[in-house]
């Protein structure tokens, strides 16, 4: 990486027999000059310490301007890294650089959020967009790359759990700076040198067990509550999600007619871009029946004229999340569950039944669209084939409805 001097430059003088106060700046042995505007006669000049003696007349207001252009150099020379030229140092210092050269972190991270909403990406650029806002309103400014080092990362996370935040949602944060970061040095916005998460552990906290016994989810059947109202049709979205192999609710809720092909429905995961194909069993059948939707979705949360993986299409989702949940939360202690469910229990409950089955985690994880050991070796493996997969979708639903 370069490095910046400050010195008198006593090569010649000039004709007022003043000699130029420069910046040699070298850069694998080549050697670079910027003139700093300031010329003194060599007495005045303290070469120890490389600036101007106490005894000139204007030594302390020509000091202040020298250290402070000494420091955009060497702060220019921080980010530029080894994509250092001479012409990029001086565009930069005459704040006439390109974007690449100058983004700070919240510039930067903007644009990979536009890049993620343009690509329908919207789950990650709010993630995104969260944790940005939260360094942002932490540091009380926009940073560059530079300034975001270990020291100012310690003392964001003290700064969460200070604010009450759970581990795990503080591990996200940092999940989503991090890889803002990676980004940004495969950018050459930052040197890979000035990598400040080396020392920062992103761990994350195992939750405690979130899903439901075969017994929880018949006492949730046995809850009398009025058709169509919010209660039941919360209910109806989770047992609709076991019944699909505990499909998520965003998957679930952009599921068309035309997804439906005979007795089995076709879709591809919003997260993984996954394709699944699952039999469509008679309790999911029932339930789909009881919604009649007559807009191209089978379930009246989103609206035709949406647009799909939007901005607007997330926030839509996440309120029916939340509100969902929050009639779960009482169906729980209706039912008396030793936990308060979510729409997520109901993939939890299908896998852990499944393990409570005999089925092996690979077949378990298949079946929910995950990859399971070695991934590498994964490729090499022949897939569970849907009658497998179908047969134990049948296992599962059988052991649950029947009292």
């Amino acid at each position: 990486m370069a490095n910046v001097k400050t010195i008198l430059d006593t090569r010649r003088a000039k004709s007022d027999g003043n000699y130029n106060i420069i910046y040699r700046i070298i850069h694998y042995k080549k050697v670079y000059t910027i003139n700093s505007g300031y010329s003194i006669p060599k007495l005045f000049w303290d070469g120890t310490k490389r600036e101007v003696s106490t005894n000139h007349p204007n030594a302390k207001l020509i000091n202040i301007k020298l250290f402070e252009e000494h420091y955009k150099i060497q702060h220019a020379l921080l980010i530029l890294d080894d994509q250092f030229t001479i012409e990029k140092l001086k565009m930069m210092l005459d704040g006439k650089s390109s974007d690449k050269a100058v983004d700070t972190f919240e510039v930067f991270a903007n644009k990979l959020i536009k890049q993620m909403l343009d690509a329908k990406r919207t789950g990650n650029a709010i993630a995104y967009q969260a944790a940005v806002n939260r360094l942002i309103k932490y540091c009380g400014k926009d940073i560059s790359f530079i300034e975001l080092n270990y020291e100012l990362l310690d003392g964001f996370i003290h700064h969460l759990k200070a604010s009450g935040l759970k581990q795990n949602s503080i591990a996200s944060y940092l999940r989503s700076i991090r890889a803002i970061y990676n980004k940004a040095i495969k950018h050459k916005l930052v040197g890979r040198a000035y990598y400040p998460f080396s020392d920062i552990t992103v761990k994350v906290e195992k939750t405690p067990s979130r899903a439901i016994s075969k017994e929880a989810i018949i006492k949730l059947n046995r809850i009398d509550l009025e058709v169509n109202s919010a209660p039941w049709q919360a209910l109806q979205y989770f047992m609709l999600s076991f019944y699909l192999r505990g499909i998520s609710f965003t998957d679930m809720a952009y599921l068309k007619h035309g997804n439906i092909c005979g007795n089995r429905i076709e879709y591809q995961r919003r997260k993984t871009h996954k394709h699944y194909s699952m039999k469509l069993f008679s309790p999911a059948k029932e339930i789909l029946n009881n919604f009649c939707s007559n807009g191209d979705y089978l379930l009246p949360i989103l609206s035709n004229s949406i647009t799909e993986d939007s901005v607007e299409a997330k926030k839509i989702l996440l309120q029916w999340i939340k509100t969902t949940n929050k009639y779960l939360k009482r169906l729980s202690k209706q039912a008396n569950l030793p936990i308060s469910i979510t729409t997520y229990t109901a993939r939890y409950s299908f896998a852990q039944i499944a393990k409570q089955l005999g089925y092996s985690n690979e077949m378990i994880a298949e079946a929910l669209g995950h990859e399971y050991g070695n991934k590498t070796t994964n490729i090499y493996l022949d897939r569970f084939n849907y009658k497998t997969l179908d047969k134990m979708h049948s296992t599962i639903i059988k052991f649950v409805i029947r009292d």
